[in-house]
């Protein structure tokens, strides 16, 4: 379990809290990341630093209008999807379950903007929340699943 707060200054220290997680996250297991947080928090510029700390050269961008986003060429495959024009009953019908479960997608990282729309949530995912407070951001980090327990990340 992991239930911790770092305070971010910087897109610094977005992009290298990002790298740390990138190299901490195994490549035979699939990964899912909830992020939670205003627009403007830093949800896409975290994902961007995770992409490239995964070694995928394509430029990340923003699925806002796309909803997910698929670079297969790292280290990892990474999944980015976002849900902020959807209502929580319009999740169920694009079967996120899919990236997760490993059967139909090899297994990456799955980081999902927005997560607040999905239900339900798989059991072992990283729930990552920014608060914006003034020039600075709160990163609260959760998770109940024992894969996260020795997690090292510092800003």
């Amino acid at each position: 379990m992991i239930d911790r707060t770092l305070w971010i200054t910087s897109l610094a220290e977005t992009q290298a809290i990002a790298s740390q997680l990138a190299t901490q996250i195994p490549a035979e297991l699939p990964t899912v990341l909830l992020l939670h947080g205003d627009l403007g928090s830093g949800k896409t510029a975290f994902v961007q630093a995770l992409g490239t700390a995964l070694g995928i050269a394509e430029p990340i961008t923003s699925p806002t209008f796309a909803l997910i986003h698929e670079y297969p060429e790292g280290r990892i495959p990474l999944y980015h999807i976002d849900l902020y024009r959807l209502e929580p009953t319009q999740v169920p019908a694009l079967h996120l379950e899919l990236y997760w479960q490993g059967r139909e997608f090899p297994p990456g990282v799955v980081a999902i903007e927005w997560a607040e729309r999905l239900n339900p949530i798989p059991p072992d995912a990283l729930s990552l929340t920014w608060t914006t407070l003034g020039d600075r951001r709160r990163l609260h980090l959760r998770a109940s699943a024992a894969r996260w327990q020795n997690l090292d990340l510092t800003p």
